[in-house]
């Protein structure tokens, strides 16, 4: 009986590996932010409820909690770091990917991204996105001098981030997979949308396919400018 039940179990195929993805998201922020002003409460890069990119109806908290294809797991708001206000774990219905997403404190936007850029080089992430300002636009920021440990993808949802982020990551040896060549609105329904082609293992130009017509549904624009909007990074 027992032989039995071991040679049964070495039949069973062994599942997949869990996907990782890690979202760092820096909180727009009138005060600190070299941005054009949008109105005072979704402006307070120091209040995630209300904050454009994180407590408004398209913010990542939002928009992921009413999602269909994401649930929450766990949400804290002590999270052991000033910087970062809150911070939320969510699973994929199809149980094969979790997601970590953080709140950081619009006022150190050039943390959030140096934390976004260290994450990406560690090999413990199959994927990590950024959302906000573009903090080069601000900041000089030095790109890494090691080279990722793992294979590992990233989104950067941030205003022309194919012109300021693509040479960096590729040349740490971090894969983009959606980047934009505009200025834009970074809401988080583009990261939920092309996060579904990618968990099945979809083409680049599959993923930008899902972003623009997730930008042209929500910005109310034809799909082939919204499209446009999003680099070309398969040849």
């Amino acid at each position: 009986m027992i032989r039995a039940l071991i040679f049964a179990l070495l039949l069973v195929p062994l599942s997949a590996a869990e996907k990782r993805i890690a979202v760092f998201v820096g909180l727009c922020d009138n005060a600190t932010q070299g941005i054009i002003k949008v109105g005072a409460k979704i402006g307070d890069g120091d209040k995630p409820e209300d904050n454009l990119y994180w407590g408004c109806t398209d913010g990542l908290r939002s928009y992921f909690k009413a999602s269909k294809r994401w649930k929450l797991e766990k949400s804290e708001t002590a999270t052991g770091d000033d910087r970062i206000l809150e911070r939320l774990t969510f699973r994929h219905v199809s149980g094969d990917a979790v997601l970590v997403a953080e709140a950081w404190r619009g006022s150190k936007l050039k943390e959030c991204y140096e934390a976004c850029q260290k994450a990406m080089l560690t090999g413990d992430n199959d994927l990590v996105a950024f959302i906000g300002h573009n903090v080069l636009m601000d900041t000089a920021i030095d790109p890494p001098t090691e080279k990722a440990k793992g294979k590992t993808d990233a989104i950067v949802l941030c205003c022309i981030s194919d012109g300021y982020f693509r040479q960096r990551l590729e040349t740490a040896g971090v894969r983009p997979v959606v980047l934009t060549t505009q200025l834009m609105y970074p809401g988080s329904f583009i990261l939920h949308d092309a996060l579904e082609p990618w968990l099945q293992g979809k083409a680049r130009d599959t993923l930008r396919d899902a972003a623009g017509l997730a930008y042209a549904k929500n910005q109310k624009i034809k799909p082939a400018a919204a499209k446009g909007v999003f680099a070309r990074l398969d040849p």
